[in-house]
């Protein structure tokens, strides 16, 4: 689900007068291209983003300018620039748990034929960080870079389980103000998911997030100044069901998530 930069940010910063709105609206433009895409016109960017066509081409004009987009004349669009490289380069490498997490996580990949993963919020999403499959002809098409619902997915139960009360309450606030109608069944799951956590060391989703998928997964804090984490486990519902995932992967599960617990110091 992409969203709109007024309907994804608090009330809070909208009046908070060190926000700075064109620094927003900036990075709003970058974050509206979706995996899969490549090219997108002003005319694209601005309905995304819930902007005036003309405030998005003087965006597009300044990113460009600085190599964060790429026009691209024979199309007449945009395309992301190579200056986001060395930046999504430079937060990945900062990401140390994740190659301690990576034998461990191709282990469990392995074990439960399924797809494991380790995500990180953003948002109202959840985006993967790692990902691990294991021997199956069939898995899920998540990759490095993808992106969950925080409200369905298991992933994104597990960090509402384990992220501050106050960060928690701001996101299902957020939530409830983009589909009010939605929000009472939203609000259950998770509140069910949050009482797993604690109850059974893992939240669930079966098939929630897609009706086909069944997936499990833990919340954990690695320390070192990075937030909250989340690592799973799933796969279409035909080849690993929810039996499976509770019995045999949810404490294999539970001890990786134990053993990143803290693993980037104080």
């Amino acid at each position: 689900m992409e969203m709109v930069l007024d309907r994804d940010k608090p009330d809070s910063a909208k009046e908070d007068r060190h926000f700075v709105t064109a620094l927003a609206r900036g990075l709003e433009v970058l974050a509206c291209f979706r995996r899969g895409e490549t090219f997108l016109a002003n005319h694209e960017i601005a309905d995304r983003c819930g902007l005036p066509r003309s405030t998005v081409s003087r965006l597009t004009y300044t990113l460009t300018q600085i190599g964060y987009l790429h026009y691209v004349e024979e199309v007449g669009k945009y395309r992301l620039g190579t200056a986001l490289i060395a930046l999504s380069s430079t937060v990945l490498a900062g990401l140390d748990v994740r190659h301690i997490a990576r034998p461990m996580m191709q282990d469990l990949a392995n074990h439960s034929n399924a797809s494991v993963g380790l995500g990180i919020r953003d948002r109202l999403s959840m985006r993967y960080v790692e990902c691990h499959r294991g021997p199956a002809a069939i898995s899920l098409n998540i990759d490095t870079g993808s992106r969950l619902s925080i409200a369905k997915s298991a992933m994104g139960r597990a960090y509402l389980a384990v992220c501050s009360d106050a960060e928690r309450a701001s996101i299902m606030d957020q939530l409830q103000a983009i589909d009010e109608v939605a929000w009472p069944r939203l609000r259950e799951g998770i509140e069910k998911a949050i009482a797993e956590h604690r109850d059974l060391g893992c939240c669930s989703s079966f098939g929630e997030w897609q009706e086909t998928v069944s997936a499990v997964a833990v919340g954990f804090r690695p320390g070192g100044g990075l937030p909250p984490m989340a690592i799973n486990c799933g796969a279409p519902t035909v080849i690993t069901g929810p039996e499976f995932l509770l019995k045999e992967v949810r404490p294999r599960l539970i001890e990786i998530a134990k053993r990143l617990d803290g693993v980037m110091g104080a």
